[in-house]
């Protein structure tokens, strides 16, 4: 039967079996659905049994893919290896022009076939040409019927190979535009979160609230089952906001700052992908993992800002297409996370201001208290005491003057513990002599609460290898931090013995105080003991303090302040 095109002219069968091929191919825009769909008809038109479409690889030398049709499944993996363009298949690539043979087995480049390769004689290539230049070959054999291929099956084959080069084309360029169109979604979801993060960072300056949207916000970016922020703060690493999937209780729990994943990551400035093999030991055992964490893949992106270390961004299991993040995932994560920790960064300046502030605030108080209570009650008392005194030593013996007696010496406790009370409250020393005065005297009068106390200090200007004083942030700050681990050595560490050793070199005033006590979990929230303002005052000086403690085994608190001058900072 012969067909009657539009313009009159007769159409073979075989062409009208293209035109429909072409009108169901060029319909489709998935480039994998594309090929295949060419290979089976091509089959389809020239009465092959089976059929084939080898892709080149970007040299043009090989073939890359080999997509077939008419074998199996069992059968193929009994032929073992793909074919990548040797023997007749090869002839191809090198003359991208049709070849029709009776019997492929002839050909003097026949490579022959594999021991489990069925059967083939008739063979049929033809050139599949993209944009003028060679894509592949489709591959045809074994004419059903025995027959070999006619010359209107190279033709017709020929003009599907034609209009399969259209559709290729077709596809990929549908696919790099879709690939295009979803990466700027991408970028325009990033820009939008990062534009929130900009707007948190202009209308808030809350850092626990900045840390919940980013956490939200970075989720959803990714599609993450789970966002962890991990948030290095005066030498501690804390869970400091979280989104998703998480265990209850996970936001304030701390996590190894020395051996996790995450304080690789802050050391290395570089993105860490949980699923990696040396990787997931450190996270399950010194991080989220030993928290309660699950997760099957996951990625660590640092947290930084003018190269300062503020965090990580955790996120773990992606929801779509997972568990595993892309690349384009971990580039867009990287760059929201430069937002991020912009806002975070501010945050924190604006939140250590005001603890600064606050402290500073408190320690006024704390010395205006202890004047008062000095220059006034007490100056009262000890004047109370020398008139009840006197009168005593005048008065005949009796009941009254057993009354004045007692008195004398109750006042005489009173006053001295108000003189305690007014140095722990801000000891005079400490204004006007300086920290070593300061903590020899926190040292004796430890000792008087039973706690033996091996008292090690080499300041630079105590011992004249510097010209002035450090500032009083400074010394307060050294004085505090002593202070507090000798309180927390004999209130909740029952301890007998301590060592407190201050030394200074050119830049650094090192602090180690070390005791004998009880101990403590340091990873337990509720173990405070007043450490978080021992931590805020080192932080706030850019300083660093570290607590090595275990139930049972004593405590040990590491502290290092920057050394200031009063005459740099006059400067």
């Amino acid at each position: 039967m012969i067909g009657v095109a539009e313009s009159g002219r007769a159409v073979a069968p075989g062409m009208l079996g293209v035109l429909d091929v072409a009108r169901d191919v060029l319909g489709e825009l998935d480039l994998d659905v594309v090929l295949e769909r060419v290979v089976e008809a091509a089959r389809e038109l020239s009465g092959a049994r089976y059929g084939a479409l080898g892709v080149l690889d970007r040299s043009r030398t090989e073939l890359e893919r080999f997509i077939t049709v008419g074998v199996d499944e069992v059968a193929r993996q009994r032929i073992g290896p793909l074919p990548t363009g040797k023997g007749v298949l090869g002839e191809l690539i090198t003359n991208p022009r049709p070849l029709r043979l009776a019997d492929v087995g002839a050909h003097p480049h026949s490579y022959g076939f594999p021991p489990e390769h069925a059967p083939m004689k008739a063979f049929l290539g033809v050139p599949v040409m993209v944009g003028g230049e060679p894509f592949g070959n489709l591959y045809l054999a074994e004419k059903v019927g025995g027959e070999e291929f006619s010359e209107d099956d190279e033709h017709a084959v020929v003009r599907l190979a034609d209009l399969a080069g259209l559709a290729i084309d077709h596809a990929r360029r549908y696919t790099r535009v879709e690939s295009q169109r979803v990466e700027l979604r991408r970028t325009v979801d990033a820009l939008d979160a990062t534009i929130q993060i900009a707007r948190a960072l202009g209308g808030e300056t809350d850092l626990e609230r900045i840390l919940g949207l980013v956490a939200k916000r970075g989720r959803a970016l990714v599609s993450a089952r789970a966002l962890v922020i991990e948030h290095e703060r005066a030498g501690e690493m804390v869970i400091a906001a979280a989104a998703g999937d998480v265990p209850e209780g996970l936001v304030g729990q701390r996590v190894d700052l020395h051996d996790s994943l995450a304080a690789a990551a802050l050391r290395t400035r570089r993105t860490l992908r949980v699923d990696e093999a040396p990787n997931r030991p450190r996270f399950e055992r010194y991080g989220l993992g030993r928290l309660g964490v699950n997760a099957d893949a996951g990625l660590m992106v640092p947290l930084m800002f003018r190269g300062q270390g503020h965090g990580v961004l955790v996120v773990v299991d992606r929801l779509k297409g997972g568990p595993a993040f892309t690349a384009e995932d971990q580039r867009l994560l990287e760059a929201f996370a430069a937002s991020a920790a912009t806002a975070i960064a501010t945050a924190e300046t604006v939140e250590a201001e005001r603890r600064r502030q606050t402290l500073a605030a408190a320690e006024q108080e704390r010395a205006r208290w202890a004047r008062e209570l000095h220059d006034g009650t007490l100056q009262s008392l000890a004047s109370l005491r020398v008139g009840l005194a006197a009168r005593l030593r005048r008065a005949p013996p009796g009941p009254l003057a057993d009354a004045v007696s007692e008195a004398v010496a109750q006042l005489e406790t009173d006053i001295g513990n108000l003189r305690a009370l007014v140095t722990e409250l801000r000891p005079a020393a400490l204004d006007d002599v300086g920290a070593q005065a300061a903590i020899r005297n926190l040292a004796e009068r430890a000792r008087s609460h039973g706690l033996e106390v091996d008292l090690t200090i080499d300041l630079a200007y105590e011992h004249g290898r510097a010209p002035d004083r450090h500032t009083s942030e400074v010394e307060t700050a050294i004085y505090r931090i002593i202070q507090e681990s000798l309180t927390n050595a004999t209130k909740h560490g029952e301890a007998h013995h301590a060592t407190v050793i201050v030394e200074e070199d050119e830049t650094t005033v090192h602090i180690t105080i070390q005791d004998d006590g009880r101990g403590f979990d340091t990873t337990d929230k509720t173990s405070g003991f007043g450490l978080l303002g021992m931590r805020e005052r080192a932080g706030l000086l850019d300083g660093t303090l570290e607590i090595q403690s275990t139930p049972g085994q004593g405590t040990t608190v590491n502290a290092a302040l920057p050394a200031r001058r009063r005459t740099a900072q006059a400067a």
